[in-house]
């Protein structure tokens, strides 16, 4: 089975068109719907995963946070890697907004449980 690394964002850098893209990207205002590439991207992750709406969040923890607390329930408690982000430097945020607990398990040194 081929393992997928989400260990991090930051193991990648963008390529020269991507920087292209962004250098030309059309800006909005996101808080009034107004941005038209956070609307696309919304939009195509919306219907690549299936789903009514996607939202884009500023950053992996928001992501996280929002992700955890969209499944957990104030009192549930998640599995996590021992040496997983969210773990690692993150876990303040479940407990503190979510009541939710976490329960480490050993990860594998390539970063599976």
């Amino acid at each position: 089975m081929r393992a997928i690394d989400l260990r991090s964002d930051t193991t990648t850098l963008p390529t020269d068109e991507m920087r292209q893209a962004i250098a030309g990207a059309e800006l909005g205002d996101d808080v009034f719907q107004g941005d038209p590439t956070v609307n696309r991207l919304q939009d195509l992750a919306a219907q690549r995963m299936g789903k009514e709406a996607a939202l884009l969040v500023p950053s992996g923890t928001m992501a996280n946070l929002a992700s955890i607390l969209t499944h957990c329930g104030r009192g549930a408690e998640v599995i996590l890697g021992n040496r997983a982000h969210t773990y690692k430097y993150e876990k303040g945020g479940i407990s503190a907004y979510g009541g939710i607990h976490s329960t480490q398990i050993p990860n594998q040194d390539d970063g599976t449980m």
